[in-house]
């Protein structure tokens, strides 16, 4: 991607550090990771919702990082969190999305698939059920703010980040049953985003539920 000067990333929704939090080529320098989160106990740089970050100016980061956190939100919650994303970004900067993909999840539901493990990610065992409503261990464990409020298939997700007003938006699935969305806030970087998000699908990183 077309980005100059210091190489900040905004982590939302980081959750707990792990030496796997981030792909290529996030997880290497000159990225700068900045980890938010909405729990304390994660221990992030800045504790905040995804959906309402004032405490980051406009402009203040090169990139946005969003694994498996989107689906957490209700839908109406959803639009304010993109124009976040948004608006924290330099004009050159980019977002990058994660989120389990409902067609795939769908697909295997009218299979007769719902409670087969069709992955196994760091968590665990992960079912098509998992992916729809909230990974089941966490929740039995009291972690009710890892349910799913909502969900994501590639064209509504790309239609979201679009109406949230990104230049260019790519899309697309992994073997993980997840999609990949990278955005950019430039109108000449169509190219660049398409390549991004196809080498990020391809490396298919297994989900974090």
């Amino acid at each position: 991607m077309m980005i100059s000067g210091p190489y900040r990333l905004l982590h939302v929704g980081c959750g707990q550090k792990t030496s796997a939090d981030l792909p290529p080529p996030f997880n290497q320098a000159p990225w700068q990771e900045i980890r938010l989160d909405i729990d304390p106990q994660m221990r992030p740089d800045i504790v905040a919702s995804i959906d309402a970050m004032p405490m980051i100016g406009d402009g203040a980061v090169h990139g946005v990082y969003s694994a498996h956190n989107l689906e957490h939100l209700y839908p109406h919650e959803v639009e304010a969190a993109l124009a976040e994303f948004r608006r924290v970004l330099a004009p050159n900067g980019i977002a990058v999305i994660t989120t389990p993909d409902l067609s795939m999840i769908a697909e295997a539901i009218s299979q007769g698939r719902l409670m087969e493990t069709v992955y196994t990610a760091p968590a665990g065992p992960v079912a098509p059920i998992d992916m729809l409503y909230g990974f089941r261990p966490w929740l039995a464990n009291g972690a009710r703010q890892m349910a799913h409020r909502t969900g994501f298939t590639t064209q509504s997700l790309v239609d979201a980040l679009r109406k949230a007003g990104f230049a260019n938006v790519a899309a697309c699935s992994d073997k993980f049953w997840a999609i990949w969305a990278v955005a950019s806030r430039n109108e000449g970087d169509g190219a660049a985003v398409q390549a991004l998000v196809k080498d990020l699908a391809l490396r298919a990183y297994p989900a974090r539920v």
